[in-house]
């Protein structure tokens, strides 16, 4: 059988490639197609995926024509909703009403033609692979329902694969995130054959959209033991700078710094940015204590702490440059505190102090929902944790009966063994009648 998977950035590459590992593994072939910055040619995992049997890996500007390429991304730029909302706003949507949707149809055609022909030349099973696409994706929700329609009259199965988790337990985390009612986001997420989530968390944002046989919930591909294990083997090796102190004496050890990391979410989350600020302050005052702070990967340069000079000023302090990977940062770390991201959830597997610093934004962390232990409540909170870590070390932070229903209802979802059950479920898709698929096109 053979997978046409698209990869557009950072996250989904992170969750689906350990998916794209297995199905290559179980005997299938599948071509990987990058939507997004050509930068992640030379990502690790892509490399990876590069070095196994059945794989093709190609930029979609190599895959199409030249001004097919430019019309196409031109397109997807004027449909992009975050350069809508920049200062080029009225200039974008001035073009959008001119280049009206019955223009956009024939280069949408023409791409998504191409691309499935190229995949698919002989008859037999198939199946075509999106991350989780909304409404407001960088990728154009008019590209992706032709890809998708294209495909079923091809016989072809759809499938939207996870690009993260849910790091939040509670709903309204954004900027002018107001109502408690279904977020219409979520919606284009009807589009697919079958959605897959790693957890029950994640479902709710998407079942007020689709009918229960159309989720499937299937546990975390990259937090599962497996790809684990397998991403120890694969993640290059950390930059002198992280690189962990080598064991010595006993007195070495007792003098050894606490390495403490700070990941921050996206900036259209609402973060309390002068506590964060403050934070930093205070954990710089401390003796012996090194502080790394790692911007989000995407978005990262618009968030106000990374830009305030007064950083600086604190020798023990410092921002993580693009190119060190999160991977490394906790590896570096004897603590984190966590922003609600899901990054962190590799750290819990691991048992290492992860806080989850709940009053430095809007949310509830899914960290502090499953386990409490975890939840800084003010600036004393923290304070004395940092001063106890310095004091009595980070073992036992967790409780256990907590750490395990975590790991059971957010990551191993019906069993440790993950990556088997989303290769069954892609060979299923794939196997899909074309009748079958097709009943779901009214949507265009």
């Amino acid at each position: 059988m053979k997978a046409l998977v698209f990869l557009r950035h950072y996250n989904d590459i992170d969750h689906i490639t350990p998916v794209i590992s297995k199905w290559l593994e179980s005997g299938h072939q599948c071509d990987v197609v990058l939507i997004g910055n050509a930068k992640f040619r030379n990502d690790y995992r892509v490399e990876f995926l590069g070095t196994l049997k059945g794989a093709r890996i190609a930029h979609i500007r190599d895959l199409l024509l030249p001004l097919e390429f430019l019309r196409w991304r031109l397109q997807t730029l004027l449909l992009a909703s975050r350069l809508r909302r920049s200062i080029m706003g009225p200039l974008v949507e001035a073009f959008a009403r001119l280049y009206r949707a019955d223009r956009r149809q024939s280069i949408w055609r023409s791409t998504a033609g191409r691309l499935l022909e190229r995949s698919f030349t002989t008859a037999g099973s198939g199946v075509v692979v999106f991350d989780w696409i909304t409404r407001d994706s960088p990728v154009s929700v008019e590209w992706v329902e032709v890809v998708v329609s294209l495909a079923r009259s091809m016989g072809l199965g759809t499938v939207s694969l996870p690009h993260g988790d849910s790091p939040h337990a509670s709903q309204l985390i954004r900027h002018r995130e107001w109502s408690l009612k279904p977020d219409f986001l979520y919606s284009a997420a009807s589009i697919f054959d079958k959605l897959v989530v790693p957890n029950e968390l994640c479902a709710e944002r998407f079942r007020p959209f689709l009918d229960d046989q159309s989720i499937a919930v299937l546990g975390s591909p990259r937090y599962c033991d497996e790809w684990l294990m397998k991403l120890a083997e694969l993640s290059p090796a950390p930059p002198t700078l992280f690189r962990k102190e080598p064991q010595g004496t006993e007195e070495s050890k007792e003098t050894e710094s606490l390495k403490v990391v700070i990941f921050l979410r996206k900036s259209n989350f609402t973060t309390f940015w002068e506590e964060v600020e403050e934070i930093v302050g205070m954990i710089a005052a401390f003796p012996n204590v090194e502080l790394v702070i790692k911007p989000h990967t995407r978005g990262g340069w618009r968030q106000p702490l990374t830009r305030n000079p007064s950083l600086r000023s604190f020798p023990n302090v410092s921002v993580a440059p693009d190119h060190i990977h999160s991977i490394h940062l906790m590896n570096w770390a004897h603590v984190i505190i966590d922003l609600a991201t899901s990054v962190v959830f590799e750290a819990v597997k691991g048992k290492k102090p992860v806080l989850a610093a709940d009053y430095l934004h809007a949310g509830r962390s899914t960290l502090a929902h499953f386990m409490p232990e975890t939840e800084l409540k003010c600036r004393d909170d923290l304070y004395r944790r940092i001063d106890g870590f310095l004091s009595n070390g980070c073992d036992s932070f967790y409780v256990e009966e907590h750490r395990q229903r975590f790991i059971n209802e957010m990551l191993h979802v019906g069993g440790s063994d993950v990556l088997p059950r989303y290769v069954a479920l892609l060979e299923t898709q794939a196997q899909a009648s074309g009748t079958k698929n097709r009943r779901k096109d009214e949507f265009m």
